[in-house]
């Protein structure tokens, strides 16, 4: 779609999670611990200095910590209950400078969200986690695109039956909170068929990432044809996204008490920064078949200044690419 002569909108978004390394002194949130009292209100006022750095680089896509709101949800630290009502005002500030900036924002929880878990107190804990996370949202004003990343969680012994105890789990998320959950396969457990097959049932969105599904994909589905899969699972009000990376090829070193190992890198940890080939041939590809907008976390130890790199990589080597990356 055009904006006008010349210049197509941009139909590829780029962004990046959480930490700021293109720039000094962007925390991403107030990591203090809970004796030196942090607030929602001090990651807030940090969050207005990254958006002012995404705006400067032209970044409209981007990641929020989950840890925005420190201790929201500490069964043990009731003082830390309220702060987003606490923070109401500044809330709806930072949401409104969100829309001004054109900037998506997205949150993805850690690990301890197992909606697939055996253990009935750990489901709650996450039904718990993932409405704070969309109540977060909702006080920014956040539209339908600002989704909640979770995994199926874990094997537990019997993976088709972890996949059932994830529906069971999704089922008891309130309608509000369920609209914004979307759900990522991973690379060791459950591959995109596995969550194709949790879709049918609940009518999840399912993200995309191309490294896990390089690493996890005993069905041998093309990536491009995996693409579309996912792709076809998000509801025509809400644009898609997906998560792009690239392996690690990097040695580790090891520290142990006998002294320092090097080791060969494991294929599915993220690289520093991106290969842009298979990127470049990945969305060429989507492009040319017309796929649906969609937008593009990128996954790399590098974060913005990856994202710089590629950028300007895709400029230089597919400058028919370029016009649509945003």
């Amino acid at each position: 779609m055009s904006n006008g002569p010349g210049h197509i909108r941009p139909s590829l978004r780029l962004g990046f999670g959480v930490k700021v390394l293109g720039a000094p002194g962007l925390p991403s949130h107030d990591s203090r611990r809970w004796q030196n009292q942090p607030h929602l209100s001090v990651s807030l006022a940090y969050l207005r200095d990254i958006f002012l750095y995404l705006s400067s680089r032209s970044i409209h896509f981007y990641r929020l910590s989950g840890q925005l709101a420190p201790y929201l949800t500490h069964p043990g630290l009731p003082a830390f209950h309220r702060q987003l009502e606490e923070c109401a005002t500044e809330l709806a500030a930072m949401g409104d400078l969100a829309r001004q900036q054109r900037l998506r924002l997205t949150l993805h929880p850690g690990f301890y969200v197992q909606l697939n878990s055996p253990e009935p107190l750990l489901v709650a804990r996450s039904v718990q986690e993932l409405t704070a996370a969309a109540a977060l949202l909702d006080g920014m004003g956040a539209g339908p695109d600002g989704v909640i990343v979770i995994h199926v969680g874990g094997v537990h012994g019997n993976p088709e039956a972890g996949r059932g105890r994830f529906v069971s789990g999704w089922q008891q998320l309130p309608d509000w909170v369920a609209q914004r959950v979307v759900l990522e396969h991973d690379d060791r457990r459950y591959s995109l068929s596995d969550a194709l097959w949790i879709h049918r049932r609940t009518g999840i969105p399912v993200v995309f990432d191309s490294l896990h599904h390089r690493c996890l994909n005993p069905e041998q589905i093309p990536p491009l044809d995996a693409l579309r899969l996912a792709l076809s699972t998000w509801p025509p009000a809400i644009r898609p996204k997906i998560h792009i990376s690239s392996p690690r090829t990097e040695i580790r070193y090891l520290r142990r008490p006998d002294g320092v190992r090097m080791q060969a890198p494991l294929l599915n940890q993220h690289s520093d920064f991106l290969d842009p080939f298979p990127i470049i041939d990945l969305l060429s590809s989507a492009l040319s078949l017309s796929l649906r907008p969609f937008d593009i976390l990128l996954e790399a130890k590098a974060k913005d200044v990856a994202l710089l790199r590629l950028r300007s990589q895709i400029e230089r080597y597919a400058p028919s690419l370029y016009p649509h990356i945003g």
